[in-house]
């Protein structure tokens, strides 16, 4: 089924806000299968969005359409929709039920405005909204679709979850089974030459590789009769990929690399210690956001200078006089001082150049060492990110370190 999103409000178009929407609604109906062809922004007149409808559903059979579904004047979503779809708007008890529930529940008072988003298509299959007020609903005419949801991010993602990601899966003719698979450590291009045979002979399952930040993204999708066909044989593709590039996955569920690490030390035991130099205490951030962390994490130091190297971990003058902060060398005496300090199972150390300035020809700018300890085991790992951003390469350092960890114990 081709799709378009269709975001209203002129804010958007002012680039007062950001359009976190478009971006999480491609994500999912990507993932379920649906072919979206088109993004439209358009602001809060209701002439262009009833021309900007009109002409989509020309070339697609469903428009997802968020914004403009408030209690306010110019919030002309429903209105437009009736007016293509050929519907009339009719007060639905149960959303304006809701509204007034939801104003109890939060103590605030309900203003006759607000009774205006119970007004609903007629025809149209409703979806309520548990986290404000605006419900949005479904509308069909001659087997196309327009699917309202309402513009806060908070609300439409919940909604969507809820209510219009089963709606959509009762409109298949079939089961859509799919699984998204991260990996780290091998770039998009290289992934799709081991699978170039897989993807070029693609029929059923389906093969989609994307690249991310720092990492790469493989969708595989199936479209069967019933949902043990359509499991089994993403599972099956799955099998045959993995064989192929098994050690770059990290998730075949859509995780992030940090939940998946954080996952292991709790499941595994092992208590766990960082110290940070050039990431600035981005590792302890990114695992201490995990609920019930606090059972592995134990300390994270964030050793900036040459005098808190020394002073918290133990890193010799000599070393860093011969060598400097951003060497091998430190950065082993950095994880073995931290092992020694905390008594942690599992230590890292992370020391480099995220720049833009303090590079050399010798040390450029994204040259760090991440620094191992896990047992008998203790390394250095050396990586080099030419080219990039601060921001880039402290957060690609970050994934190093969590995907180092990730293979070693």
């Amino acid at each position: 089924m081709k799709t378009a999103v269709l975001s209203v409000g002129t804010e958007l178009l002012f680039g007062q806000i950001t359009n976190t929407n478009t971006v999480f609604l491609s994500k999912e109906l990507n993932n379920m299968g649906l072919d979206v062809m088109y993004h439209y922004t358009v602001g809060d007149n209701p002439g262009r969005l009833a021309d900007m409808i009109r002409m989509a559903l020309e070339d697609v059979d469903m428009i997802l359409v968020t914004g403009g579904l408030g209690p306010t004047q110019d919030d002309l979503t429903k209105e437009v929709a009736c007016q293509v779809f050929g519907d009339e708007l009719v007060v639905n008890e149960k959303a304006l039920g809701k509204i007034k529930e939801y104003f109890l529940r939060t103590g605030r008072n309900m203003t006759e405005n607000n009774a205006k988003q119970a007004l609903i298509p007629s025809r149209a299959t409703v979806f309520h909204n548990d986290a404000g007020t605006a419900p949005g609903f479904a509308l069909e005419k001659d087997g196309k679709y327009i699917i309202c949801m309402p513009g806060p991010p908070r609300e439409m993602t919940r909604m969507f979850e809820i209510s219009v990601k089963p709606f959509l899966e009762k409109l298949s003719d079939g089961y859509m089974s799919y699984k998204l698979l991260r990996l780290y450590g091998i770039g998009e291009s290289l992934l799709e030459t081991r699978l170039i045979d897989l993807i070029d002979n693609q029929t059923d399952p389906t093969l989609a590789t994307y690249a991310k930040e720092g990492e790469c993204q493989l969708r595989i999708a199936s479209k069967r009769s019933s949902r043990e066909e359509a499991d089994k044989a993403v599972q099956d593709m799955i099998d045959i990929v993995s064989e192929r590039v098994g050690e770059y996955i990290y998730s075949c569920d859509n995780e992030e690399l940090v939940d998946v690490v954080g996952r292991m030390l709790l499941e595994k035991g092992l208590t766990f210690a960082s110290a940070e130099s050039c990431t600035g205490g981005l590792v302890a951030a990114a695992l201490t956001d995990i609920p019930g962390i606090s059972q592995s994490f134990m300390a994270g130091f964030v050793t900036y200078s040459n005098e808190a190297k020394m002073r918290e971990l133990g890193v010799s003058e000599e070393t860093l006089r011969e060598h400097g902060a951003v060497s091998e060398e430190t950065a082993r005496e950095m994880v073995e001082g931290l092992a020694r300090v905390t008594g942690c199972d599992v230590c890292i150390s992370v020391t480099g150049i995220a720049g833009p300035g303090g590079g050399t020809e010798e040390k450029p700018v994204g040259l760090v060492y991440i620094g191992f300890k896990y047992g008998d085991k203790c390394f250095v790992t050396k990586k080099l990110s030419t080219g990039a951003s601060r921001k880039w390469i402290r957060n690609h350092t970050l994934l190093g370190v969590l995907d180092i960890v990730r293979r070693n114990i």
